[in-house]
């Protein structure tokens, strides 16, 4: 497991409350790896409701229809959290500094809810390592290089 992490004006980050980006969910479902470590977490975790919209239309191409899909989310445990003003104001605010790695509004969506609940994100996506941590959440990405 790969691991960024940066110095935090508040109390130290704990693994009980992170933020599910949609590939750790989507890796979660398909007994990816890296599933374990988001399972390990499941039932702190929470999802910004823009990822868990991505997560379901993504379950709905693969053949699962809406309601089972919505049903296996829900099913998790996850808390699923709406995407507010104050979130996408976060979200827009982080489009400079992530722009250059290529992070969509979803991976800024996620950024956002971490930010606002000072917690860290799991996601398979190792770009976001390459990401300037000066005002992000820590970032753990749940494939990591073997060493």
């Amino acid at each position: 497991m790969l691991t960024r992490s940066l110095p935090s004006a508040g109390p130290p980050l704990t693994m009980n409350d992170p933020v599910l980006d949609c590939s750790a969910l989507l890796a979660l479902l398909l007994r990816e790896p890296g599933a374990e470590k988001v399972e390990a977490v499941l039932p702190n975790a929470c999802m910004s409701s823009v990822n868990a919209a991505e997560a379901l239309a993504k379950m709905t191409e693969w053949g699962i229809t809406l309601e089972n899909a919505q049903n296996t989310v829900s099913g998790l445990g996850i808390e699923i959290v709406n995407f507010d003003i104050e979130q996408a104001a976060l979200s827009a605010g982080l489009r400079k500094q992530t722009r250059h790695v290529g992070l969509s509004l979803g991976d800024r969506a996620c950024l956002a809810l971490a930010l606002h609940r000072n917690a860290p994100t799991m996601t398979t996506d190792k770009a976001w390592l390459r990401l300037d941590g000066t005002g992000l959440p820590d970032i753990i990405c749940i494939r990591g290089v073997s060493s």
